[in-house]
């Protein structure tokens, strides 16, 4: 059996024609740039999400860069952001001339430790970013007592969370501004790079979309300095199309994940995901825990399953934030640790059961023969000494 990290092409042929049927209006009416299509996704997103405002982008990088510098961060400033995430959230920090300070997550979830957070607080922090990853929301209620005592603005990264809540509230509104990415793996995905901006807040909406548009409103006039990043219609018609199935494709999510935490329960050596009290996650990814991750990557690679690690690297570990990030006080050591651990298993709404048993059934074999090769490993005699020469086996050294 072939098993593919993420099935897009089952996606695509669901909502085929719903997309043929919007692109021939959108090529017939010439409306490629803005217009009725993107505005009709916008106010859909944005309702879905339970704010005021979304703006449409380019991609998820120019989503999170758009509202740093709305905030008026800037060269000087610092933003406190999690060790484990896609390096594109403290590149678009960087991007804006700020300093990204990486700070350690918590053991179980590996979302933004608030302790930490806390403490990596300087006269130059201007915000804090909390990413939702793997489709869990981080707890920026914990948060926001830290910004507002500090005069803080809370950016979300919730470009893994698409339909996730905490407490009953969407990622994505929990903080100031939120940055999201469609890119095509997400719970919600364009035909290529997308993202948006969402807000509760009128003056930065506009800030944002004039931003987005070479500091302008109306045409060549131009307020300030801007850039463009834009969502092309196209991908809108998409996006509409996918945002109607959200639900649904996201209770598949929680069914497959449900299937895989019932099929793996047994193997002691993994540790599995849990949602934390309050989340209803959407699974945009299921990720487990393991040691010698590499080896076991390497078999279900052989066995033909797609996976992934999500991410190999803290972002302060990375080549190109050695020297830019800054790490708080206390270390990353969490973080550190789970990047050689952390192993991603195929899910997507498309899915089988069949295939989850696949799964499964290679990485527990994998891991027992792993287990019972680390025990073997620790019962290993060392060598004695003996007139001179050494005798009994060679001396082992444990791997665990």
């Amino acid at each position: 059996m072939k098993v593919a990290f993420i099935d897009l092409l089952s996606q695509q042929r669901e909502i085929a024609e719903g997309v043929k049927s919007g692109w021939e209006k959108v090529i017939s009416t010439s409306s490629f740039i803005g217009g009725p299509f993107v505005k009709e996704f916008e106010s859909a997103y944005a309702s879905r999400t339970g704010v005021s405002h979304c703006i449409g982008v380019a991609n998820g990088t120019d989503a999170m860069e758009l509202c740093l510098r709305a905030v008026e961060v800037g060269p000087g400033d610092e933003v406190i952001l999690p060790a484990n995430s896609f390096v594109a959230t403290a590149e678009a920090v960087a991007r804006v001339g700020a300093v990204p300070v990486v700070v350690d997550v918590d053991p179980e979830h590996l979302l933004i430790d608030p302790d930490h957070v806390a403490a990596a607080i300087t006269k130059r922090t201007k915000a804090i970013v909390p990413v939702h990853l793997f489709g869990q929301t981080a707890p920026v209620e914990m948060l926001q007592p830290i910004a507002n005592a500090h005069g803080l603005v809370i950016i979300e990264d919730a470009a893994q969370s698409q339909g996730a809540t905490r407490h009953g509230r969407p990622a994505g509104s929990l903080g100031t501004l939120a940055a999201t990415s469609f890119y095509p793996g997400k719970n919600l995905g364009a035909y290529g790079d997308a993202g948006a901006v969402l807000t509760n807040q009128a003056d930065l909406a506009r800030r944002i979309r004039m931003l987005g548009a070479h500091g302008s409103e109306i045409k060549y006039v131009h307020e300030f300095l801007g850039f463009n990043s834009r969502l092309d219609a196209l991908q809108a018609v998409v996006l509409t199309e996918k945002l109607k199935r959200l639900n649904v494709w996201n209770a598949r999510r929680r069914e497959a994940a449900r299937r895989y935490s019932e099929l793996l329960s047994n193997v002691s050596a993994l540790k599995l995901p849990r949602s934390a009290n309050g989340n209803e996650d959407v699974w945009h990814l299921y990720v487990v825990r393991l040691k010698e991750r590499d080896k076991a990557l390497a078999d279900l690679q052989s066995a033909a399953i797609g996976t992934g690690v999500h991410y190999p690297l803290p972002i302060h570990k990375t080549p190109a934030f050695e020297s830019l990030a800054k790490v708080g006080p206390g270390g990353c050591k969490i973080a550190e640790r789970a990047a050689e651990e952390i192993l991603s298993l195929p899910l997507c709404p498309y899915i089988t059961a069949e295939a989850q048993h696949y799964v499964a059934d290679v990485l527990a074999k994998t891991v027992t023969r792993q287990s019972a090769a680390r025990a073997t490993r620790r019962k290993a005699p060392i060598a004695a000494v003996s007139g001179g020469e050494f005798t009994g086996m060679t001396p082992q050294i444990s791997l665990s």
